[in-house]
């Protein structure tokens, strides 16, 4: 009669060659966890019925090491972005300039000089980092990095408005990825919202008839990833300014995706950029590092120096500061900016200006080495938030495939996973957003996909 006792113990498996070198590759305390867990699991399932008889000595060693393997599987690696969509926030929005990774790669390697004064050999302080950049870069008084623009926005609100009025359009009381919530970082931060105008149509009288009221700021928010259109109006920010200036009321401009540069210039809408936002009267920008700007991470508030000042001294920055990786990385993506290089050095920048010809060129390069396949016309976006509803013609290498669920789940699995789209029943993948040094991979993958 099969019983529990006829399971082998803990350290009879352990003297095993199997077990020997899972320690060796593993350490002996996570194997010990495992060759537990597997037993424990294993006697779960005869007590419950879902098994009558014991596994074998060979067959427990080689369950616990498929367990171990997947324990140690990391969930976070790099794929190819085969989508089109070159903010995808799903796959980490923008992709590092190699200047950036070397950057961050430098300072992670040892020590840095993250609070520490080099000149007057004493502790100094991780704000000044790419404060003197921003500043050259967009004409402002003074700048602070914190971790995200979320976190960006709730320090501004919580330092300069904290139980005192915010006065915001309807309009612009937004939703985003993940239920993050304009109104809802609003209220956490203690300040109180005051909305004005409708859902659709919100005019200067507005926000006068609300300032007659004392108010601690005035908030201008992006739209993000929708677009109002129809009967619809929303005064300038020059002139939301000129009347919160009148008032004696600061105003906060959530730009969100933080262009730096025109991307009219590549067949897009012009998206409002930085410094066009501190000329039209804004005191504080809030703006992201990782969308259009093209760097890591991060939130970057830009601005007249004496709110600067207060937001650096309120509790929450120290909650929501900057590492010395994103701040070595962000200086290096300003630099390209500063250096008129962003064109050719930041990868986001170099996908959006890449030609029609250059695109289908890499299509057809694919069809031609994978012995099948359709270049069609087709559409990128910019994505994370960024110029909603607009997109960039290019060329789709088209698949037609038995199953494109399958395929996709296929090109998921390989290293480094590919991921693409589906539409009409055909597996699409766009070229501009596939980096150069990752062609190779993407036809390798292909080729396993396909069986060929």
């Amino acid at each position: 009669m099969t019983t529990l006792r006829n399971l082998p113990s803990v350290e009879r498996l352990l003297q095993t060659q199997p077990a020997a070198e899972m320690i060796a590759a593993n350490g002996r305390p996570l194997t010990l966890s495992v060759l537990r867990f597997t037993l424990e699991d294993i006697r779960t399932r005869f007590k419950s019925g879902q098994v009558t008889t014991l596994p074998s000595m060979d067959l427990i060693l080689t369950q616990a090491e498929s367990r171990l393997s997947v324990w140690m599987k990391p969930t976070l690696v790099p794929v190819v972005n085969a989508t089109g969509v070159i903010l995808h926030t799903n796959l980490g929005r923008a992709p590092l300039s190699d200047a950036a990774i070397r950057a961050m790669d430098a300072v992670s390697r040892g020590y840095s000089s993250l609070e520490y004064d080099l000149e007057k050999g004493q502790r100094g302080s991780r704000l000044v980092h790419a404060q003197s950049v921003l500043q050259k870069l967009t004409g402002a008084e003074a700048a602070i990095v914190v971790n995200n623009n979320a976190s960006a926005l709730m320090l501004v609100l919580a330092a300069l408005a904290n139980r005192r009025r915010v006065v915001i359009s309807r309009t612009q009381l937004v939703e985003i990825g993940g239920g993050f919530r304009v109104p809802d970082v609003m209220k956490q931060s203690g300040a109180k919202l005051v909305e004005v105008g409708t859902t659709n149509r919100v005019h200067l009288q507005d926000y006068e008839d609300a300032l007659k009221e004392p108010a601690a700021l005035v908030l201008r928010a992006h739209h993000s990833n929708f677009k109002i259109i129809g009967f619809t109006e929303e005064p300038k920010l020059k002139d939301v300014a000129n009347i919160a200036y009148e008032a004696g009321v600061p105003v906060v401009d959530d730009l969100g995706s933080g262009a730096l540069l025109d991307t009219a210039r590549y067949g897009l809408a012009h998206e409002p950029t930085v410094q066009e936002s501190l000329e039209a009267g804004a005191d504080i920008v809030c703006f992201s590092g990782d969308k259009l700007l093209g760097g890591p991470q991060a939130g970057i508030i830009v601005g007249r120096a004496d709110l600067i000042a207060k937001i650096k001294k309120h509790p929450l920055a120290r909650a929501v500061r900057a590492d010395k990786t994103c701040l070595a990385g962000l200086t290096a993506t300003l630099l390209h900016y500063l250096k008129d290089e962003a064109e050719r050095e930041i990868p986001i920048w170099r996908m959006m200006s890449l030609t029609l010809k250059q695109v289908k060129g890499r299509a057809e390069a694919w069809s031609v080495e994978l012995r099948q396949g359709k270049v069609v016309e087709g559409e990128s976006t910019v994505g994370g938030g960024s110029l909603p509803g607009e997109s960039m013609s290019t060329y789709l290498l088209e698949l037609s495939v038995k199953s494109p669920d399958k395929f996709l789940k296929k090109l998921r699995e390989q290293n480094p996973p590919i991921i693409a789209r589906t539409e009409n029943n055909k597996v699409l993948l766009d070229p501009r957003t596939v980096l150069p040094e990752q062609e190779g991979a993407v036809l390798v993958g292909l080729k396993n996909a396909l069986r060929i």
